[in-house]
C-alpha cells in the first residue's frame, strides 16, 4: 500500500485495503489507475545494468516478459492483503493455481491425498498427469478429522490437499486439525481458498499455500481466467516461484489490469452477495420441493459449526438438493424455465448462475449421494425479490414436469 494511504493508529479496513493497494496513491500526479504495461523484452541501457538485475533474487530480477511487470506485481501485493500472506504468483487460470503447487512438492515415487469433493478439474489432473509422473492419489473423506488424517498419511505422503468448502457439494473442512495432522509428518497443507477469499485467513489456520480462482470474485465480472498462489514463506515462495517460471507461467497484463480494477468492488460486491444469497438459501430452505440446502453459513446445515468457528462470512454460492421424488430431468426443466439465471460454469461474478449437478460429479472415497437431485446456485447483483420470483417459475416448470412424468406412466 503506497505510504500515503498509511496513517498511525488502528489498521485500514477491508474496502479502505482494496480501494488504495496496488496503486501509486492519491497523493501521486496522475490518473487514479494504474497504466496497463505490456511487454516481452526489457531493455537496459548498458550491459553492466542487466548483468546486475539478472544477478538479483530470481523473484525481483526483469529480464523478460515472464517475469511480471507492474500489473502483475501490483495484483500479487493485494492478493498477499486479501490472503495474509507475503508473496504471490499470479498465473493465467485457476486451474494453473491448483497444478503448480502440486508440481512444486510432487516427484515420481510421491503420494497426495485430495479431499473426495475436489474441483474437478483438479481431479483430471491428478488422475491422469500426477499418475503419469509416478505419483499416486488417494482421495480421501472431506469430512475427516486429524486421527483420520493422521491415519491416511503415509511415509512418502508429500501434500495433503484441501478445498473447503467443497465444490458442488460443500463441505466444510476441518483445516486446522488437517493441518496438524499433516505437520507433524512433514506434509505440505495446500488450499484452495477461492469460496472463503476474504472470510477465511488460510495461514492463521496452519495452510502452507493458498489457492484462488481470481476468476470468481476478484475479477467479478466473468470476463476474464486469472489465478493466484500466495505463500507465507521464504522457502514455499521459492519452491512455487521456480516452479511456475520453469513451466513458463504467465498471464496478460490486461487480465491483470481488470483484476486490479476488479478488487476495487470487491468488498462491496461480497457483501452484498452474501447477504442476497443468504436470502434466496433460506427462501430454498422454507420449500417443500427442497430436501435440503448446502450452504454452510445456515444453521443447522453440514458445516456450519465449523464455518462459525473459521469463517467470518461466506460468499453466495450454495447447493440445493430437491426431494427425491423429484427426478434429475425435474431439475433441468426447473433451471431451463429461469430467466434471469444463466446456466454456466464459474461464480463470482455480477450475474446469477444456476448448474445442474446430478450426474457431473465425481467420488470415490464416499458416495456422494446428497439424497436426491441438486443444483448449484450462485446468486448475483440482481434484486433478490427479482430472483424469488423468477425461482418460483422454475419451481412450476418442476411441479408440472413431475405431474407430466407421473401421468404417462
Amino acid at each position: 500500500m503506497p505510504d500515503d494511504a498509511r496513517h498511525a493508529g488502528a489498521p485500514h479496513g477491508f474496502r479502505t485495503r482494496m480501494s488504495h493497494g496496488g496503486r501509486a496513491g492519491t497523493k501521486t500526479h496522475g490518473f487514479v489507475n494504474p497504466p496497463v504495461h505490456r511487454g516481452s523484452t526489457v531493455l537496459y541501457p548498458r550491459c553492466a545494468d542487466r548483468i546486475a538485475s539478472a544477478s538479483k533474487r530470481f523473484d525481483q530480477a526483469l529480464t523478460y516478459g515472464t517475469q511480471g511487470g507492474p500489473n502483475h506485481h501490483a495484483l500479487e501485493d493485494v492478493i498477499c492483503e486479501i490472503e495474509g500472506g507475503t508473496r504471490c504468483q499470479i498465473v493465467g487460470t485457476g486451474l494453473a493455481a491448483v497444478t503448480v503447487p502440486l508440481l512444486a512438492y510432487l516427484s515420481a515415487g510421491d503420494h497426495v491425498l485430495v479431499p473426495d469433493s475436489v474441483y474437478g478439474p483438479a481431479r483430471a489432473f491428478a488422475d491422469t498427469q500426477l499418475t503419469r509422473m509416478g505419483i499416486e492419489t488417494t482421495y480421501y473423506d472431506t469430512c475427516v478429522d486429524e486421527a483420520g488424517m493422521a491415519a491416511l498419511i503415509r511415509p512418502n505422503t508429500k501434500v495433503v490437499y484441501t478445498e473447503s468448502p467443497g465444490s458442488h457439494s460443500f463441505e466444510v473442512q476441518d483445516i486446522p486439525a488437517i493441518a496438524r495432522a499433516a505437520h507433524a509428518r512433514g506434509c505440505k497443507v495446500l488450499m484452495d481458498n477461492t469460496w472463503g477469499i476474504h472470510h477465511f485467513q488460510p495461514f492463521g489456520h496452519g495452510v502452507d499455500v493458498s489457492i484462488q480462482a481470481l476468476t470468481k470474485y476478484v475479477v467479478g465480472h466473468s470476463d476474464v481466467l486469472l489465478g493466484s498462489i500466495t505463500v507465507n514463506s521464504p522457502d514455499d515462495w521459492t519452491a512455487i516461484r521456480s516452479t511456475a517460471l520453469a513451466h513458463g507461467h504467465y498471464a496478460s497484463p490486461d487480465d491483470c489490469w481488470l483484476a486490479l480494477r476488479g478488487v476495487r468492488t470487491m468488498p462491496v460486491r461480497l457483501a452484498a452477495q452474501q447477504e442476497a444469497g443468504l436470502e434466496v438459501a433460506r427462501w430454498f430452505a422454507a420449500r417443500p420441493e427442497v430436501l435440503r440446502v448446502l450452504h454452510p453459513a445456515l444453521p443447522g446445515a453440514p458445516g456450519n459449526e465449523l464455518w462459525k468457528r473459521d469463517f467470518t462470512g461466506a460468499c453466495s454460492l450454495f447447493g440445493v438438493v430437491f426431494r427425491p421424488d423429484y427426478s434429475v430431468e425435474a431439475t433441468h426443466a426447473f433451471v431451463d424455465a429461469l430467466s434471469l439465471f444463466g446456466i454456466g460454469a464459474s461464480w463470482g461474478g455480477y450475474e446469477s448462475l444456476a448448474l445442474p449437478t446430478t450426474g457431473f460429479i465425481k467420488r470415490s472415497a464416499t458416495s456422494g449421494d446428497l439424497g436426491g437431485p441438486t443444483v448449484r446456485i450462485h446468486v448475483g447483483l440482481e434484486d433478490v425479490a427479482d430472483l424469488i420470483a423468477d425461482i418460483e417459475r422454475g419451481l412450476a416448470a418442476l411441479a408440472a414436469h413431475r405431474d407430466e412424468a407421473e401421468a404417462s406412466k
